[in-house]
């Protein structure tokens, strides 16, 4: 196998950055304005839903196809941003995926008809792929194993933060000006985070670059399907993000109409909530390192599922406290997942990575999508009872990996780390 080396990075001797270093803090600093510029990118136009609803006058499922194209789209480009990323170097993907997706989302608000956001949207969702599909390699590439939990739940932090913009900023533009400036405001603000991340990623210090042909890359991706623990985390993913998606989809439509029909700049206040993933996605991040990730995600899934029960009730004291505790027990939950799976797969991470992170982004294309049909149905009450269903496949997921992690009586090593 022929070795290259990228332009940008060099390799060094030295050790990872451990928490604490200026290089963990620049490392952290830049995959933090990473996650901002990605999922302000990737979210700014679900709390638009209703705005293209009544502008296009189509259905919400129609709607919701603004976000499920975007990351369907990622998802089946996750992959081949991952191979990308092994032979052209981490950085190198990472820059170009957040610039171009940047520069798309400038021009998607000018979009004439439903169908040309869409095909925007979607497009988008492929040049977005690189940097979700690389992060968690080159985290754990470049940051000690100790302070991976802690590295990996502010990058978390940054994206929920990002999700937290890309909602909110928009929500508060439309009451004053059409959705079309109230993107545009979105896409500007994501591009100046993507040029704060271009400043100041660091180079990568502990990459090799190497070309793998196709049928490296499918051996590699086999061999990650052949195990169990990582096989659990994928689907956990898979169901994780799907039920995430479909009730913030389909939440500001539920809060503008009765019996709570609140104005959309109120409803654009709810996605304050996402504050409660920044810190749990952080906390999550520290206790993973100190109790186990096991632990961690068992709570954090049961957490997720409760506050969903709680917002069925009709009643706006009900709903916050339950998206509350939904919130922050996905972000928790996928902090801890995302950092696992990066453990475990000690060759080909990024392969590893882009592994978890089709199956996260498919489950919002998918469960997100359909999800519609069940609002459309029987209201919010059949949507949380579709949204659930999954998140109890999840819980029993979890205790698999659970059993995966226990130490072994017998003298060899455990399966992965716990």
């Amino acid at each position: 196998m022929t070795t290259y080396r990228e332009p940008t990075a060099h390799i060094a001797s030295g050790e990872p950055h451990a928490h604490g270093s200026a290089g963990y803090r620049g490392v952290t600093l830049a995959l933090f304005a990473a996650g901002l510029t990605t999922f302000m990118s990737m979210y700014s136009a679900q709390a638009l839903l209703p705005a293209f609803s009544e502008h296009f006058g189509v259905a919400p499922a129609t709607s919701a196809l603004s976000v499920s194209l975007t990351t369907g789209f990622l998802a089946l480009a996750m992959i081949p941003a991952g191979v990308l990323s092994e032979r052209y170097g981490r950085t190198r993907v990472m820059l170009a995926s957040a610039a171009l997706a940047s520069a798309i989302g400038l021009f998607l608000p000018f979009s004439p008809t439903i169908d040309a956001l869409l095909v925007g949207r979607a497009l988008q969702g492929v040049a977005l792929a690189g940097v979700p599909a690389v992060a968690m390699a080159y985290l754990a590439e470049e940051v000690h194993g100790n302070s991976l939990g802690r590295a990996m739940g502010r990058y978390v932090a940054g994206t929920s933060i990002g999700g937290l913009l890309g909602r909110v900023i928009p929500s508060f533009a439309l009451d004053f000006v059409p959705w079309r400036y109230a993107m545009e405001t979105a896409s500007v603000v994501s591009l100046a985070f993507t040029v704060v991340f271009i400043r100041s990623l660091p180079k990568s210090r502990f990459f090799r670059p190497e070309r793998a042909g196709l049928g490296a890359v499918v051996r590699g991706m086999l061999g990650h399907l052949r195990n169990p623990a990582l096989v659990c985390l994928f689907v956990l993913g898979f169901i994780l993000m799907g039920g995430f998606v479909t009730v913030y989809n389909y939440l500001g439509y539920r809060l503008a109409a009765a019996p709570f029909s609140l104005p959309q700049s109120v409803v654009g206040l709810v996605f304050l909530l996402y504050l409660a993933g920044t810190l749990s996605s952080a906390q999550a991040g520290k206790l993973s390192d100190r109790i186990g990730r096991a632990r961690v995600l068992a709570c954090s899934a049961a957490v997720m599922a409760a506050g969903l029960l709680v917002t069925v009730a009709d009643s706006i004291w009900a709903v916050l406290p339950g998206m509350l505790l939904f919130t922050g027990g996905f972000f928790a939950a996928h902090s801890t997942a995302s950092g696992w799976v990066s453990q475990i797969a000690a060759k080909n991470r990024a392969g590893a990575s882009s592994l978890y992170l089709f199956g996260y982004y498919l489950g919002s294309a998918v469960l997100g999508e359909f999800g519609g049909f069940a609002y459309g149905r029987g209201g919010w009450t059949a949507l949380a009872a579709y949204a659930g269903a999954p998140l109890l496949v999840g819980l029993v997921l979890v205790g698999c990996l659970v059993r995966l992690s226990r130490p072994r009586p017998q003298l060899q090593k455990p399966q992965f780390p716990a």
